[in-house]
């Protein structure tokens, strides 16, 4: 963004960015620090936590361990989590006002004398260098480049987000990563913001990908095992199953990447979002 010598859009299929409350992310140091470079040290102070343990739970709340996460910052880049919808947001303006044209979805791609030729369901039509697709693990338009079809495997797991409240939570530390680890499911709590918001996300192994109410999968899981647990989940519930990609994708034509999970799709780890930035 920074360097004249580069130009980029971004074509949206949807009609708008989601900029709603939505839920919780952790940004690990590394991407605190490329962040920073546009000025995300600049962010509302409120908008933000920097929590300084993760700390480690067997599903009755026992504390097992934690690990010191101040350990991986810097003076001026921190462990950070936050709100999905403040980082868009903060994302749309520094970096994407004027680059980004909604509702577009790709018909046919060519490679034409080392340029990507981009044709769009709408008519319209663009040249590029490169074509960089991030449309997620039901990526359409890497079946409609590759000109095969690709679909990924349900992995046997479903996760289930909510909200709360810090003034109801009594067994954990709210300023802190919690991970309580239970035999079927784990469970991710952590702070959002300063305004005593909290981020609630769980994995739980599940065979089918069935439509069976959240709270019966709750019932005969988490709260099986411990019932107390209940009034983590008092709030709205938001639930999807876990899917994964065969294997990565490399495209046909040179200057066509994926990334993410249209690149590669992989099972969550133990404290999923955690673990996987640190």
């Amino acid at each position: 963004q920074t360097n004249s010598n580069f130009e980029f859009v971004i074509y949206e299929k949807g009609d708008i960015l989601n900029l709603d409350e939505g839920f919780g992310i952790q940004l690990s140091v590394n991407s605190v620090f490329i962040l920073n470079k546009i000025g995300f040290n600049q962010l509302n102070k409120n908008e933000k936590c920097h929590p300084s343990k993760l700390d480690f739970y067997s599903i009755n709340c026992n504390r097992v361990c934690d690990l010191d996460l101040t350990t991986f910052n810097s003076a001026n880049d921190k462990y950070t989590t936050l709100k999905r919808s403040i980082l868009i947001k903060f994302l749309k303006e520094k970096l994407l006002s004027n680059s980004i044209i909604f509702r577009k979805k790709i018909d046919t791609v060519e490679q034409i004398n080392e340029k990507i030729n981009i044709h769009f369901i709408d008519g319209s039509s663009d040249k590029v260098d490169y074509l960089v697709v991030a449309d997620g693990v039901f990526s359409n338009t890497k079946s409609v480049i590759e000109k095969n079809f690709f679909k990924p495997s349900f992995y046997g797991a479903i996760a289930v987000r909510s909200q709360i409240e810090t003034q109801d939570i009594s067994n954990f530390n709210n300023n802190n990563i919690s991970l309580i680890m239970g035999s079927d499911a784990h469970l991710v709590l952590y702070p959002i913001n300063q305004r005593k918001e909290l981020n609630l996300v769980c994995v739980i192994r599940k065979k089918t990908k069935d439509n069976d109410p959240i709270k019966t999968i709750l019932q005969s899981t988490i709260l099986k095992e411990n019932k107390n647990l209940t009034y983590l989940f008092r709030g709205d519930l938001k639930s999807w199953p876990i899917y994964t990609s065969s294997k990565p994708i490399k495209s046909i034509y040179k200057n066509v990447l994926y990334i993410g999970d249209a690149f590669y799709t992989f099972p969550p780890t133990m404290a999923q979002g955690a673990s996987q930035a640190i």
